[in-house]
């Protein structure tokens, strides 16, 4: 029985690690002086990795160049409330690293270094972002601290049960924002009734004040 419940216990985490802890890879299409940007949901304290490779159009070919020599990428990064954690200009192709420090939405920009703004040239960009313990290399970290299989395992599922834990945290982080809307817009809407209850009575009791005085002037009273 008490397998069985380790069994259940082990596939849960790792479902749970498979739909929170994220790789998002992709390509798209940029001009040479074009900002592209992406905003990534990111729990507190949690390490984030993009990888990139920039490739610059080459029209005699109709392809893309595998290397564009003097052609960088500027990664500019702001947290929830609009702090810049990172503006760095990096080689044409490499990866990028941050902490985030407060949970919500991060927005991750990208664009060229490059200042032809006549050019047109079309460039590539391959970009990919791992989230939480995807973006640490373990092979790098078992080598440093000389540790055995069966401890870089272990440390792994660690840091996997802690970034689950900070997902959970940001969900409830998540909720309790949108209640405190909730909660909010109901009190707006409560008051603005109220109010336009009270306008009415006071239009009502006006119309009567001046329909009064009216008769009143005609001796119809």
């Amino acid at each position: 029985m008490e397998a069985i419940i380790r069994l259940i216990l082990g596939l849960s985490l790792f479902l749970l690690v498979n739909v929170f802890g994220g790789v998002d890879g992709l390509y798209f299409h940029i001009g040479e002086t074009e900002r592209k940007c992406f905003i990534e949901e990111i729990p507190d304290e949690t390490m984030v990795t993009g990888n990139y490779k920039l490739q610059l159009y080459d029209p005699r070919t109709g392809g893309f160049m595998p290397s564009s020599p003097g052609l960088g990428m500027h990664v500019e990064i702001r947290d929830p409330d609009d702090k810049v954690l990172l503006s760095r200009v990096y080689s044409s192709e490499g990866r990028f690293t941050f902490t985030s420090h407060t949970p919500g939405e991060h927005v991750i920009c990208l664009y060229s270094n490059s200042t032809k703004w006549f050019s047109g040239s079309q460039l590539r960009v391959h970009f990919d972002i791992q989230v939480g313990e995807h973006a640490v290399d373990y092979a790098s970290v078992a080598q440093k601290e000389k540790l055995t299989e069966l401890q870089l395992r272990v440390r792994q599922l660690l840091d996997q049960v802690e970034q689950i834990t900070k997902e959970q945290n940001y969900q409830r982080y998540r909720e309790e924002r949108f209640r405190q809307t909730s909660d909010s817009t109901n009190q707006r809407v409560l008051w603005w009734s109220v109010g336009q209850v009270v306008i009415l009575l006071g239009m009502g009791f006006w119309q009567m004040r001046h329909l009064k005085s009216f008769f009143e002037a005609k001796k119809l009273v």
